[in-house]
Formats: structure tokens, sequence, C-alpha cells
């Protein structure tokens, strides 16, 4: 593994564009400009070497400028940012009872498939991590039924024995006795059966409530859980088996043209940064600039680095005809570098899968992507480790973030210093404990 100090190389890059595609998020890609700012000054502080961000003051998509100075070689980069997460919100269910039939919707998509059997064999972690939403709202359900069938039974309990202590009263004074005893037994017969019916209805009223209640607490408390929000990205693919849907087609058509211009601009490199789910959303977009000629033969070079990747995810559901293609396409393509970086330590992650080979679309000719992991556990020092370790949601944003001992991953010198993805990584060797088996049980391309 390359060290920093092994890894310096002529400056190849005085302006970059970079184009981020972040994953589901709902949040606005503000967070991903703060995010940026704040590590980018760690690693540099960590590393040795100047960072600077300033906020985008021209028009266009939303993004930011940043640059380095490193080894005596400034570099400028613009960032343009993806914006889908409206889209992402809207296809959250609010109420939920919508969350819970997502959770069925979802379930039935996976198993019924095969997909999810075939997606355990590569990497248990993403797949603890699918499971992961499923089986919390399940419990938290469990949870609420039990804690109002207690509640409401405990309730019931209270009024048979103030129901019991009555007759007893009635017993046990003279007047009460013998006002009991004029009454008939018709009377007592459907006095009880009222008090029974209340104590029914009141029981059913608390143990909704109760219920109610509870799942609503937790669902206020997703913060924490993160299960309704893992719920509704897992839902995201299984509803469309694997499609686009068209307002995110619409999307990415929409920055794949702010792509294409960036393509004949004055600049070194054209690099497109795809986060988890954002990866399969750039490999399509890549692939149809390629596939209609957008992409200059003489212009910047063209860069895509993937991080996080969970294409198996998508590409292993039957309606992603699409996807398969522009997997096959792309990995094929003389027209970019593609390298694809993840760590077995990111649990969300399917760590070291080829998303080509594992999706059964592998060319003759593939040249793509290059694999290798960001190494967690050497590039995170011991303490660091220890302390991010059971934060899966944490460390699947690792890729962004800075690296107490950083190898020849920096994220910062990748989007904003002087050298081009294709001069870092082109002889780089591929990790040997990478996947590259063909496991899906679609491989049909539109």
């Amino acid at each position: 593994m390359e060290t920093v100090d092994e890894f310096k190389q002529v400056q190849s890059v005085t302006k970059r564009r970079v184009f981020y595609i972040p994953g589901y998020d709902p949040i606005h890609p503000r967070r991903y400009r703060e995010l940026f700012r704040k590590e980018g000054a760690d690693q540099a502080k960590i590393s040795g070497y100047k960072f600077d961000l300033e906020a985008k003051k021209e028009g266009g998509a939303y993004g930011w400028h940043a640059s380095t100075d490193i080894d005596g070689q400034h570099t400028d980069a613009h960032v343009d940012v993806l914006i889908w997460s409206d889209i992402v919100r809207a296809s959250m269910s609010n109420s939920i009872p919508a969350t819970y039939m997502q959770l069925l919707r979802t379930a039935y998509a996976y198993i019924s498939t095969g997909a999810l059997f075939r997606l355990m064999r590569l990497r248990k972690g993403p797949i603890i991590a699918a499971l992961y939403p499923i089986g919390m709202l399940l419990v938290q359900l469990l949870l609420a039924v039990v804690a109002g069938a207690i509640l409401s039974g405990l309730v019931l309990w209270g009024l048979t024995a103030m129901f019991g202590g009555l007759l007893n009263l009635t017993a046990q004074v003279p007047l009460l006795e013998a006002l009991g005893n004029r009454l008939s037994l018709e009377f007592w017969s459907a006095f009880f059966l009222l008090i029974f019916g209340i104590g029914l209805i009141l029981r059913a009223v608390i143990w909704i409530g109760v219920a109610v209640y509870i799942l609503r607490w937790f669902k206020k408390k997703d913060g924490k859980f993160f299960a309704y929000y893992l719920m509704h990205d897992f839902a995201y693919s299984a509803r469309w088996m694997g499609a686009n849907p068209p307002a995110l087609e619409d999307r990415m058509a929409e920055f794949g043209d702010v792509i294409a211009a960036a393509l004949h601009d004055d600049v070194d490199e054209v690099l497109v940064v795809g986060h988890s789910s954002g990866a399969h959303l750039a490999v399509s977009i890549l692939a149809d600039l390629i596939r209609a000629g957008r992409v200059p033969e003489t212009g910047p070079k063209l860069a895509f680095l993937s991080l996080g990747q969970v294409v198996p995810m998508v590409s292993f559901l039957p309606k992603a005809d699409r996807l398969r293609r522009d997997l096959h396409d792309l990995s094929a393509s003389d027209a970019l570098i593609w390298v694809d970086v993840t760590a077995p330590g990111d649990g969300c992650a399917f760590a070291l899968c080829d998303p080509v080979s594992v999706s059964g679309v592998e060319p003759a000719g593939k040249k793509w992507p290059l694999v290798f992991s960001a190494a967690f556990t050497q590039t995170l020092s011991p303490e660091r480790w220890r302390e991010l370790r059971w934060r899966f949601f944490r460390l699947h944003f690792q890729y962004l973030c800075a690296f107490d001992r950083p190898n020849d991953y920096d994220y910062f010198q990748i989007t904003a210093g002087p050298v081009t993805l294709y001069d870092r990584y082109h002889d780089r060797k591929q990790s040997w404990t990478r996947i590259d088996v063909a496991a899906s049980g679609y491989t049909s391309m539109s």
C-alpha cells in the first residue's frame, strides 16, 4: 500500500470540474459543502498542505469552489452537486402505516425475486443493513402492541375488580342487599354486560392509543435509530424493481447536460464522484454521455470515482435492465477512468465487490472499474477506529472525510489536488480480495 510520502507526482491539473452525486438523502446538499469544508481543513492539517473553500457565486447547479496548495502546486476546483433531495423527500412515506406497507412491499420484492439470497452470498454487511430497518420496525411494532396490551389489560382488570367489589359491598350492606334482591337477574346480567362492554371498548382505545404513542415516539427518535430512513432508502429501489422513476431520469439528464458542457471548458479534468446510491446514478449518466458521443476526444480528462457503492442492491432486481446495460458499456469504455473505492469496515457498502462483474454483465473487453479498499483499519488510527467502529452510518461517509493515517486515498487531494485520477491510480494494483464472480439472477440489458 502506497503512503502519502511515496505518492508524489508531477502536477497534471491546475483547474478541475467536480460533479458530486450524493446517495439517497432528504437533506439539502449544503450539508456536503460543510462536510467538505470541515473535513478538508482537517485533512490538510494532518497531511501538511493548504486547503480553502469558498461559496459559489455564479448561478447554475448548487456547489462551491475549493483550492489547494500542495508541494508548491496550486489547484482550483469547481464543485457542482446533483440535487435530488426533493425527490427523496417526496418518496418518503409521512405516515407510520404507509411505512409498514413499504416494509411488506420491499421484503416481497427482494425475497420473491431471489435477489436477497443472491446478495447475501456477496457481503453480509449490506444485507444486515438492509434487514436492520425491517427488524427494527417489527420490534418497534411488537413493543407497541405488547405495551398497549399490558396497560389496557390492567385497566380491564381494574374495572373487573371494581365491579366485583361493588357486588361484595351490596352483599354486606343490608339496605343495598335488599335493593339488590329486588332487582331482577336480567338487570344484573345487562348491567354486567354493559360494564364488560365498556371495559372492552376502553381497553381497545387504551391499547391503540398506547401503541400509536410508542410508534410515534420511535419515529420521532429515528435520528438515532435510522429505521425509517433506511426503510425508505431500500423501498425506493424496490418500488421500481431496479428502474429509475421518470422524475429521477429527468434530473439525471439535466445534470448530464451540465457535465457535457464542462467537457468543453478550459479545465484539465472533469471528475464525477458518486457516493452510495449516487454511484449507480453516475454510471447511467456517464454511460449516456459516452454513447451519445458527447465526450470529446481532445477535451479534459474524464474520470469517475465511485465511493461506498451499493450497486448490486439495484442491479440484482429484475427491471434494472438500463443499469445493467450502463455497467456493461461503461466498463469497456476508453473515454474515462473508473476507480471504485470501498472498505470492509463499511457495513453499508458492497465492499470490494466489482459492480460490473457481480451483476453478471462483464464484457469481453472489460477495463473498469479499478477496485481497491480505503482500508479503514489502516488509514484510521486505532483510537479513531475504536471511536467509529460501531457507528455504521458514519463509517459509510468516511470516504468523504479526513483520515488521520492516510495512504494514497485522500478525497480532498483527489477532488482538489494537482494530480488527475488517471495519473494517481492507473498503474495501481486492484485489491486481491475483490469479488468479481457473477451472482445476479437477472442479466438482461435494455
